[in-house]
């Protein structure tokens, strides 16, 4: 599940439209922040307002502020309040930010040949590198002193894959980062073989046995934190199955890449959980700070679903945990709160895809193991 690098959809000319999928997660918060269903927006072939806007909303360091929507019709008003904003200090990595904004600026620059579009895409990447830490790692929001944990490395919201997977593309020069220059190419190679190890070396050991990854871990001691409050230190399903599908794809992959993957496969299939669905029920709107809530959701019995995973896993006993908003945990999702309930994926099948098709199909090019011959697209 490493997020897909934008790419341009016609033929490169300057009515060509750039899909805007990179933006999908912010777009996604934004509107459940604002509730603004109708908001104008620019047409996906109106590739320079939409790059001016993502001009507008960067930072003077070179970073973006995140759930921003770079679609909509801004009016001078906003305009204005956005310039008086550059100065600030709050450039973020969450939600799949940062990446998807330069990669549309490079893209933006070789349909337009506009060289706004490509100092701000140097601009950007320059703070990517800039901000990795010297073990590998890249911070949630670096600097934000607004957050506790806007230093801590994190894999949550595809941060640390999301970012390497980028930098992959830039090192080698693949459109469109045909024009990045040579030093940044290099830098953007030492900076995915930082963090390609750093991935390795965080993956969790239970018992002498490799599991998967937490969602955050402090920059120093390189222990798993807590991110936001109910977001406690576990092992990280989601999370998880993005790390495993970015190592996946590198081209050449080292023995210990390929036992990082086998251990993080194998405990996907031992903690399947059988038996069980999430199902939504429609209730009345309830507002959030941070949502509409218009259905809550339960767990159901069913012989015959495929399984689930939980979220996140206590790291000592390997048990599904969850947490309120505030910070409680709780041992059921029946005992969260309807606001965490409906706005959060505490169940998911994230995994299936994994072992039913791309591990297969990965492992058989790279000495399969038999024994897991038909063991992969079946409940355990």
């Amino acid at each position: 599940m490493v997020v897909a690098l934008l790419t341009t959809t016609m033929s490169a000319s300057a009515a060509a439209p750039i899909t805007l999928d990179g933006f999908s997660d912010a777009v996604h918060h934004w509107y459940n922040r604002t509730g603004q269903a109708d908001a104008p927006l620019h047409k996906p072939v109106d590739v320079k307002a939409i790059a001016d806007n993502i001009v507008l909303y960067q930072r003077n360091n070179g970073g973006w502020p995140e759930n921003k929507h770079p679609q909509r019709l801004l009016s001078d008003v906003e305009k204005a309040r956005i310039v008086a904003n550059k100065p600030n200090n709050d450039a973020s990595f969450d939600n799949r930010n940062i990446y998807p904004q330069i990669t549309y600026l490079a893209h933006a620059y070789q349909i337009t040949g506009d060289e706004r579009y490509r100092r701000a895409a140097i601009a950007g990447l320059t703070f990517t590198l800039d901000i990795q830490y010297a073990n590998g790692g890249w911070p949630h929001s670096p600097g934000r002193e607004d957050r506790s944990y806007a230093e801590h490395i994190t894999f949550a919201d595809e941060v640390m894959p999301g970012v390497l997977g980028f930098l992959r593309q830039v090192a080698s020069a693949a459109p469109p980062f045909e024009f990045v220059p040579k030093d940044l190419r290099e830098r953007a190679r030492g900076a995915v073989n930082r963090g390609d190890q750093l991935i390795l070396d965080l993956q969790i050991v239970i018992d002498g046995k490799p599991t998967i990854w937490a969602g955050q871990y402090d920059k120093n001691t390189l222990v798993p934190v807590a991110a936001r409050s109910y977001e406690l230190p576990a092992l990280q399903t989601w999370e998880s199955v993005a790390v495993v599908d970015y190592l996946m794809s590198k081209s050449q992959p080292s023995a210990r890449v390929i036992s990082a993957v086998d251990a993080a496969v194998d405990w996907f299939v031992d903690h399947r959980i059988e038996g069980l669905r999430v199902e939504e029920v429609a209730i009345n709107p309830v507002r959030f700070e941070y949502h509409t809530a218009t259905f809550d959701r339960k767990l159901v019995q069913d012989s015959t679903a495929l399984g689930l995973w939980a979220r996140f896993y206590d790291i000592k006993t390997r048990q599904p945990f969850f947490t309120n908003r505030d910070g409680s945990r709780v041992e059921s999702l029946a005992e969260v709160h309807l606001e965490r309930r409906s706005g959060y994926h505490w169940y998911g099948t994230w995994p299936e895809g994994l072992l039913s098709e791309d591990y297969p199909r990965w492992r058989a090019s790279h000495n399969a193991r038999s024994s897991y011959a038909g063991e992969l697209t079946e409940p355990k």
